[in-house]
Order: C-alpha cells, then sequence, then structure tokens
C-alpha cells in the first residue's frame, strides 16, 4: 500500500507526519519504507540520526524525485507501506505519487494561508483521480492552538475543506513540543511517550485514514 503525505503548503508538517506514521505501521510489525521526494532531505536525514541507533527498529529510506510512478509500483511489491514524503509544492513528484497512491494524506494549519491552497489541491486531486480512482484523499488540521478559545479556527478551516468536496479526517494534531523533540533524534512521538497526547494524535491519524475507504471511498468525486 501506498500512503502520499503532501500537499502545496510548506511548513504544515508534513515531513514530521510522515516520520511518524512511519514508525506507528514499523511498530505494528509491517515493513515499512520511506520514500522522500521532498530536496530539503528532511526525512532522509531524519532516517539518517535513527539508523544510526541500534535501539530503534529499522527503517528504510529512499530519495526519488520527478516521474517516480514506475518506482513507487516497483518498490510496493517489496513493502506492505511505502510512504511519500513530498515537499510543499504542486511538482512532478506529487502528482506521480498520487496517481499510484492507496491513501494521500494532505495536512494544513488552520491558518489562512494554508486554506488558500485548497481550491488547487482540489483541482489536482480531480486530474489525479481520473487516473487512479482508487485514491483516497484527505485532509488533516495539524499544529492547532491548544486554547480552548481557538477551537472555532480548527472548526472553520475542516468546514473550509469540506466545502470542496474533500473529505476531513476528525482526527488532529496540536502544536507540541514532542514533534520538533523527537526529530532531532530520530525517533518518533510514539517512541518517547507512548501513551502521551501526541502518540495518541497519530495512532488516531492512521487509524482513520485506513479506514477511510469504507467511510468516504465515494464520496469524492
Amino acid at each position: 500500500m501506498i500512503i502520499l503525505v503532501g500537499g502545496e503548503k510548506g511548513g504544515s508538517g508534513k515531513s514530521c507526519l510522515a516520520q511518524n506514521v512511519a514508525v506507528y505501521l514499523t511498530l505494528q510489525n509491517y515493513t515499512v519504507l520511506i520514500v522522500d521526494c521532498d530536496p530539503q532531505r528532511t526525512s532522509s536525514d531524519w532516517i539518517q540520526a535513527r539508523n544510526t541507533n541500534p535501539h530503534l527498529p529499522l527503517i528504510n529510506c529512499v530519495q526519488l524525485y520527478g516521474k517516480i510512478r514506475n518506482d513507487l509500483l516497483s518498490l510496493e511489491n517489496h513493502y506492505d507501506y511505502v510512504i511519500v514524503d513530498c515537499g510543499g509544492q504542486d511538482n512532478l513528484a506529487l502528482r506521480a505519487a498520487m496517481s499510484v497512491a492507496d491513501h494521500t494524506l494532505i495536512p494544513l494549519r488552520p491558518k489562512r494561508r494554508d486554506l488558500k491552497t485548497v481550491p488547487h489541491m482540489e483541482d489536482i486531486l480531480t486530474t489525479c483521480k481520473m487516473v487512479n480512482p482508487k485514491l483516497n484523499a484527505g485532509f488533516v488540521i495539524t499544529q492547532c492552538p491548544s486554547l480552548p478559545n481557538q477551537a472555532s479556527r480548527i472548526l472553520e478551516a475542516k468546514e473550509v475543506c469540506s466545502s470542496y468536496g474533500i473529505p476531513v479526517l476528525n482526527s488532529i494534531t496540536h502544536s507540541r513540543n514532542i514533534y520538533d523533540d523527537s526529530e532531532e533524534n530520530g525517533k518518533s512521538v510514539i517512541e518517547i511517550e507512548p501513551d502521551g497526547k501526541a502518540a495518541l494524535e497519530i495512532k488516531a491519524i492512521v487509524d482513520e485514514l485506513l479506514t477511510m475507504e469504507v467511510v468516504h471511498g465515494h464520496e469524492f468525486n
């Protein structure tokens, strides 16, 4: 199965999310590969730091750019899950990955500049859906403020995404220092605090994402 974590807006936590999803699935005894399509090499650097620690489960990573469709289809045969980390821009790798992915997760912060990318993402998804009708795509709201008086901002962001007919996960991530702290040493939030709030957020996102086919499979046209 191919899971793409991508989108047009940078800074929304795509690499962080891809890394934590990869660890969660690895800890479920699945074989996992991260494909880093981001020239900034965030996930590649994270993997390099991670794989120097013999106490952490090994996760493989490759870097691919451009026309990666056939590469992904080939890699899918060797792993239970291929997690594709695309950079924050509309490029050839993003569209190529969407053309073969089973699931596409699009992180967005509850900020106006992030939400402005939703119409263009809807256009991209519509195009890719013609080539890849099995694609299940959904937005996930990330880096949300924890203050109760900011709840309306999160709800508004979800409503904007939903207005374009694209599913939005109920699960979200909040702005937490543990996401940055874990990324620095090649770990995941699940490995630092297995029962912590951030770990529960990641588990909820993955569980919801992988059931989207049942819940939303025919909702997005």
